[in-house]
């Protein structure tokens, strides 16, 4: 029998934030890829290693997490005054599909850097040295995103002092500002409450009540009280990840409060949607010693979060969860508020690798609450460039 030979396609390995994906341009790509569609999500799929029954992704370029089965498509802007467009695809490990459905807010710290370096960005709009602003369009969400990337002699700094929890070295500071973050179309609320009893499977919860707020601001988000299911939220990943029986509790939490913010209409669709909605838990202050063995003080904090991507424990945290915290914090009554001591402009939560400031705003209008900023820094460099290599029979239609 006869195969193909491997074609290669021009790519970027990054980190962006404490995530990794694989970065494309889109005009680089088989033209039968450059459409949505069976043969983008086919080739996609092969360049991570997935699906992998083994859940390893060998022989592919993932890291066998949700953090680092990630593909990123670039392209020249769609819409006036914007720089880029960005669009994202979260890559299942074990599963024959790619999620569309939301934003990595971690790798955006990587987009302006991307653009700049290959070319999307018009050369006017980049200084010689200080930063250049990247006006970046989220094509999964239809928002705008703003990139500051640090420059020197003319070319993206990469190297710098700025630390990161969740990432071991240190490197230069991007400053990302989301601007009116509620992903997609529909209220920041979806409920029109900011908090609800949402029903669940006794299964889940004893009485198959649990108070919630179902947010979607970054990315619809399920935030809950840690003590509500048992736990402290000072946990680290293999407290949950470990735990089988914790993990279905927590997926049958998100399919049902998938459900009631319409984003599906029965919980079996849930798997089909592994990227949204986020499911995190929240509780007040309290010391505890990070994944690194660094000690966290309560007084440091504003709160705890933990939550869960693609089913497992987050390592740190995902940066669109980071702008729903913060828009949640920004709201009186919601359960993210309560446990972060009140109403505030920003917000200082421990995650199981340390912690992380971000800014919010939020307003209300016509008895609506609106999410409009929210600020973060993170940062983010290039780790190999080059080819990527797949077998041709990959792309046929």
């Amino acid at each position: 029998m006869t195969h193909q030979a491997q074609i290669r396609i021009p790519a970027t390995y990054m980190r962006g934030g404490t995530s990794k994906g694989v970065f494309f341009r889109l005009d680089d790509l088989p033209e039968a890829a450059r459409t949505p569609g069976a043969v983008r999500d086919a080739l996609l799929l092969r360049v991570i290693g997935s699906p992998d029954p083994y859940g390893k992704q060998i022989d592919g370029m993932g890291g066998a997490s949700s953090s680092t089965s990630k593909t990123v498509i670039l392209a020249m802007p769609t819409r006036p005054d914007h720089d880029v467009d960005y669009l994202f695809g979260q890559v299942s490990i074990d599963k024959p599909f790619v999620d569309w459905s939301g934003n990595c807010g971690n790798l955006t710290a990587a987009v302006g850097a991307f653009a700049i370096s290959s070319g999307l960005v018009d050369p006017g709009r980049i200084p010689e040295n200080g930063v250049a602003t990247v006006r970046i369009w989220q094509a999964n969400i239809e928002k705008t995103i703003i990139a500051r990337v640090p420059i020197t002699d003319g070319q993206v700094q990469e190297t710098g002092d700025f630390e990161l929890d969740g990432v071991t070295f240190s490197a230069a500071e991007v400053e990302i500002e989301f601007q009116d973050p509620a992903a997609g179309e529909g209220a920041m609320f979806p409920t029109g409450n900011v908090v609800d009893k949402l029903e669940v499977p006794e299964a889940v919860v004893e009485g198959g009540l649990i108070e919630a707020t179902l947010i979607n601001a970054g990315i619809p988000t399920i935030f809950v009280r840690a003590k509500d299911l048992g736990y402290t939220g000072t946990e680290l990943q293999e407290a949950i990840n470990g735990d089988p029986e914790a993990l279905v509790r927590f997926e049958t939490l998100r399919a049902h409060g998938a459900m009631r913010m319409g984003l599906i209409k029965h919980p079996d669709e849930a798997a089909g949607r592994q990227h949204t909605p986020k499911v995190a838990f929240v509780a007040e202050p309290a010391d505890y010693l990070s994944s690194s063995g660094k000690q966290i003080k309560a007084a440091d904090l504003d709160l705890l979060v933990r939550a869960l991507s693609m089913g497992k424990l987050h390592h740190a945290m995902m940066g669109t969860a980071a702008v729903a915290i913060s828009a949640a914090a920004a709201v009186p009554g919601t359960l993210v508020n309560q446990a972060g001591g009140g109403e505030r402009t920003s917000v200082r939560f421990g995650h199981p690798s340390g912690t992380l400031r971000v800014g919010g705003e939020a307003r209300q209008e016509g008895g609506q609450w609106t999410a409009t900023k929210a600020v973060m820094s993170r940062s983010a460099r290039v780790l190999m460039e080059g080819w990527v290599r797949v077998p041709g029979e990959v792309i046929e239609a």
